[in-house]
């Protein structure tokens, strides 16, 4: 038969029951906000290891996607793409010595830390120019900065810099003519640098070389962006380019015209299997080659390493060309930060102009020695 139940017994089954659920509904709240809590730190965890720089990549380029992202080393889906929107400071106040102190504010500190910076540092190269070991030749290191022509405010820092120094000025954009006479003014070096087309679709931007045209687009291309500047470019490198530096037809109609202006060829060695040596030699085209991506990772300690590696090669070849770009965010300040070191290390750095000339005067001097 079965038991009955008094009040007292359901009063205390039903608190039991309330106890229960109660228990069951803290128990399901504890769950959901440990979930939460892990669903944040995930987050945290992720946005903290992804590099700004990476982040700043899916802007949209004013120029093309680079071509890094399918053919350069491992690495290059790390770098900055520009931003579109610039700055509209001229080339005049770059020239002004007032705004010279704001210009490399970003790089090298405030204004007033970065005068007393400077100063300090100019003193001490002063002093390491004199304790540098003599050598019959110094190894020389050539620092390329590609892709001028975006933004006045990223080419400002890189003026500063108190070495010589090649810029690769792309052509016919708002800020290209403003970057050349800029750079005049510093008293540094100007290319062109000349968009091709690359393997894989990839966008080089206004003004390229296609290997659809004839011969005439190309030459007329070429012809067109040399002559754009305010003052002929010194020489010539390729912006992207991966399928028009294999292309024996394509270059050898630039690397013509290259000599033909005075100008020399800088390879930038985007891809393996270029023309360019071949086509040099053949044409007697003045000519180097890319040796080292200095921001391949844009942080400090990547940069440094790049450099060394750079270093390693001069040593061994007397020369070593550097290839990085202006809007990478650490490069100017880590090459301001470097340059007294090198300097006491015994390395010259020079532009590709200043350097086939003295190996130019080398050479004669070889040549009148023998006779």
């Amino acid at each position: 038969m079965p038991t009955r139940l008094d009040e007292g017994d359901c009063s205390r089954y039903h608190g039991l029951v309330r106890k229960k659920h109660a228990g069951g509904g803290l128990s399901y709240a504890l769950v959901l906000a440990s979930a939460t809590l892990v669903v944040f730190t995930a987050f945290a965890v992720i946005n903290s290891c992804t590099p700004k720089d990476s982040a700043r990549k899916s802007e949209k380029s004013p120029y093309g996607t680079p071509e890094y992202v399918i053919e350069l080393p491992p690495g290059y889906e790390d770098l900055k793409v520009i931003s579109t929107n610039e700055g509209e400071t001229n080339a005049k106040a770059l020239s002004d010595p007032a705004s010279a102190g704001e210009a490399g504010s970003s790089s090298v500190g405030s204004s007033s830390e970065g005068e007393a910076t400077d100063a300090t540092l100019f003193a001490r190269l002063q002093e390491l120019k004199k304790e540098a070991p003599e050598v019959e030749r110094q190894p020389t290191l050539i620092i390329v900065i590609d892709d001028v022509g975006y933004s006045i405010d990223e080419l400002k820092p890189f003026l500063k810099l108190p070495f010589p120094i090649t810029f690769a000025v792309l052509p016919q954009l708002v800020h290209s003519n403003d970057s050349v006479l800029a750079i005049r003014d510093a008293g540094k070096e100007f290319i062109l640098h000349q968009p091709m087309e690359a393997l894989g679709g990839n966008d080089p931007g206004p003004h390229a070389v296609y290997l659809s045209m004839d011969d005439t687009a190309i030459e007329r291309t070429v012809a067109e962006n040399i002559d754009s500047f305010p003052y002929p470019p010194a020489g010539m490198n390729n912006h992207m380019g991966s399928a028009v530096t294999r292309d024996a037809r394509a270059m050898g109609l630039i690397l013509k015209l290259v000599k033909e202006r005075g100008m020399y060829y800088l390879d930038s060695l985007t891809a393996p299997g270029t023309v360019t040596v071949q086509l040099c030699e053949e044409l007697g085209t003045s000519y180097m080659e890319r040796n080292v991506f200095l921001d391949n990772n844009t942080d400090r300690e990547a940069i440094i390493a790049a450099i060394d590696e750079g270093k390693r090669i001069a040593r061994k070849n007397s020369a070593a060309v550097m290839i990085g770009h202006v809007w990478s965010s650490n490069l100017a300040a880590t090459l301001m930060e470097i340059y007294p070191e090198l300097v006491a290390e015994g390395y010259s750095l020079s532009t590709i102009s200043a350097y086939m000339q003295m190996q130019a005067e080398e050479t004669s001097g070889h040549a009148d020695s023998r006779n």
